[in-house]
């Protein structure tokens, strides 16, 4: 099937071809007909699958007609839970829509509000935010709602996660009712449920349509995922050795916690291996820097909270590291799919030590298959991970 066959106007359809699409993705099969049809949507797709393209491309679709947009107005909101997404995101609906007459733009936290306050003035047809900067220009006056069309939720669970359910209900308290609703997101959980339940209220004559795409499906066949055993006291000599003895190109490195990161960074460096790291302590400019960077290709390894690493989109993308494993199998899944992307091949590599034993087979009864497993020499291990329990299960996250 072509994008063209899916209703979408040959300028759009132009454009993703420019971009090396060839054919829609299941989920942008899925959702681009009912949300050209005006339909509300709750889509459960997995990060990597085009969910993006499946919520832009029918919005310029809709959007691309004659009309006067009035200042401080936005015809669609979408909101994305970080501030590397939200550019990501706003990035790609300049890229889809470079042939309209339509604007777009992003506004976030960490920088100076008023260049975004000003930009706003004339009314802009789609707006990319954060749901936190949103509301505090909205208490400024910098924008209303009454005209909005269309509300995204991307990565909704993602949101919930952070902490921005209650600022999401407060969003939703300002916007008309008269609207369409899409809900994206990866898994859907009872707080997740209960946002896309004020899509399906006694207000709606409709309920939303809902689609999941394989929800069986786990990680992408042409990402080769391999794990260590290690003790944690010996990661960052490992890790500096996997860089140097295997020449590694390029890698992004997953670590937990803030302070771990800045820690990583300064210990490559005494071995000799120039890296850098973005978490939530950054600032914005010093992250927009670093994350470009690394997408150019000067810098070869950067270290990165999971969090800070929403939006990271680098078609390329050699390999991915866990230096430490997550907890949910759901964001191994997120993270590795980093790598792998738009039809290139990618490798994962996993740091485990014997603390992570139930998050190991946690992810692995996720993945319903066993993580190949590596030894390297001179890195023997004091305390052995044992073999994984494929069909554990854990009680509780």
């Amino acid at each position: 099937m072509s994008f063209s066959k899916l209703g979408l106007c040959n300028p759009i359809v132009q454009a993703i071809k420019d971009l090396g699409y060839k054919a829609p993705t299941p989920i942008q099969k899925q959702a681009i007909p009912i949300i050209l049809s005006g339909k509300d949507l709750i889509a459960t797709a997995q990060t990597g699958t085009g969910k993006t393209a499946a919520f832009v491309l029918p919005i310029l679709e809709s959007f691309n007609k004659e009309r006067q947009l009035r200042g401080k107005r936005i015809r669609a909101l979408i909101l994305a839970p970080t501030r590397e997404l939200a550019v990501q995101v706003a990035a790609n609906v300049a890229k889809y829509g470079k042939h309209l007459n339509l604007s777009s733009m992003a506004i976030y936290g960490g920088i100076d509000s008023e260049p975004q306050v000003e930009r706003l003035i004339e009314g802009v047809d789609i707006l990319v935010a954060t749901p936190g900067r949103l509301l505090d220009l909205a208490h400024q006056r910098a924008l209303h709602f009454d005209e909005l069309e269309v509300l995204v939720l991307d990565e909704a669970d993602r949101m919930v996660d952070m902490g921005f359910a209650n600022d999401i209900y407060k969003i939703i308290d300002r916007l008309p009712e008269v609207r369409q609703n899409l809900l994206f997101s990866a898994t859907i959980s009872p707080a997740v449920r209960a946002i896309a339940n004020e899509f399906s209220d006694d207000k709606r004559s409709k309920p939303a349509a809902e689609i999941t795409i394989s929800p069986k499906a786990t990680t992408a066949p042409n990402i080769k995922q391999w794990l260590i055993t290690v003790d944690k006291d010996t990661k960052s000599a490992l890790l500096s050795h996997l860089i140097n003895e295997q020449k590694w190109d390029q890698a992004l490195i997953f670590i937990e916690k803030k302070h771990g990161a800045a820690k990583l960074v300064a210990q490559l460096a005494k071995r000799g291996i120039e890296a850098d790291c973005i978490h939530g302590d950054r600032s914005q400019a010093m992250r927009e820097k670093v994350l470009a960077d690394f997408k150019s290709g000067k810098l070869k390894y950067l270290v990165a909270t999971g969090v800070a690493a929403r939006g990271i989109d680098i078609g390329e993308l050699s390999r991915v590291v866990n230096y430490d494993l997550p907890f949910k199998p759901e964001e191994y899944i997120h993270r590795i799919g980093r790598t792998g992307r738009a039809g290139f091949t990618g490798e994962a590599i996993s740091f485990v030590a014997m603390g992570d034993f139930k998050n190991l087979c946690a992810i692995e009864s996720r993945l319903n298959h066993i993580i190949d497993r590596k030894e390297i020499e001179g890195f023997p291990v004091r305390k052995v991970v044992p073999v994984s329990i494929l069909n554990y299960v854990r009680k509780s996250y």
